[in-house]
């Protein structure tokens, strides 16, 4: 597919800027601290992001678009084997996609060096749009690693892959806003779709509230998991969001950069 970087970058700016001017209009909470130093941190981890998946395509020339292009040609992956109806297969791999980056992210739950990697995300006080970018460049690494390596296995078509990935970058920014959404509204969205007020409550500080809630897009996952859980227990009003670092230090890019490897 011709231009798919720019069609991506393109929708991930236009709906960055949509839920930040919404969020801004409509806050669900009250912010703990201001945007510009929150901000130029979470923003300079993405920046940072990006660096990491600009040099792994050097040395590794098949992120998950090119990996699909490539599968293609290759005829390695299952949907390269089956002769379904184009739309199908498409269909099919985001629901497959969704589903995996729904494990994955308990997976960086359960299992301790990943969680380390992921409580950096975790560990901003405030949630907003910019906390949908905000994850270690290591764990952004890694994930585009196992990403690679399914749609390999899957072999889906470069559609479906730009598709998804639009999906998910769309659907974290929205479900990180800090967007106060009618309660008759959100009742109806997360009956497909995860919503701020649904995802709010897996950045609780309650550990059994913050392993819970672990979908992306798709609100099926932890219906169907029992990992769903609507509401946090104080209320959205009333819940504190973070981890055990209730001060400024998560607003910090070389803190932030450096919790992994921190000793607690």
């Amino acid at each position: 597919m011709e231009h798919e970087a720019i069609i991506r970058l393109g929708a991930f700016l236009g709906l960055f800027i949509i839920f930040a001017c919404a969020e801004a209009l409509s806050p669900r909470r009250p912010r703990q601290y201001g945007r510009p130093k929150r901000w130029a941190t979470n923003l300079s981890i993405t920046i940072l992001n990006t660096i990491v998946l600009r040099l792994m395509a050097i040395g590794l020339p098949l992120l998950a678009v090119g990996a699909a292009l490539d599968a293609g040609q290759k005829g390695w992956g299952l949907f390269n084997h089956l002769s379904w109806p184009a739309w199908a297969e498409v269909a099919l791999s985001i629901l497959i996609l969704d589903f995996a980056i729904w494990a994955q992210h308990l997976i960086t739950h359960k299992v301790p060096i990943l969680w380390r990697l992921h409580r950096v995300h975790h560990a901003d006080r405030d949630m907003d749009v910019t906390t949908a970018v905000r994850f270690h460049p290591i764990e952004i690494a890694l994930s585009m690693l196992l990403k690679i390596g399914l749609v390999y296995l899957l072999g889906p078509s470069v559609l479906a892959v730009v598709l998804f990935e639009i999906l998910l970058n769309g659907t974290a920014l929205f479900n990180h806003s800090n967007l106060k959404l009618p309660l008759a509204l959100d009742a109806v969205l997360r009956r497909v779709l995860v919503t701020p007020d649904m995802h709010r409550v897996h950045h609780s500080l309650l550990r059994e509230e913050h392993d819970s809630n672990y979908g992306f897009a798709l609100s099926i996952w932890d219906r169907l998991m029992g990992t769903y859980v609507a509401q946090p227990g104080k209320g959205h009003d009333g819940m504190t969001i973070g981890l055990e670092w209730q001060d400024d230090r998560p607003t910090k890019l070389g803190w932030s950069l450096s919790l992994p490897f921190q000793k607690k």
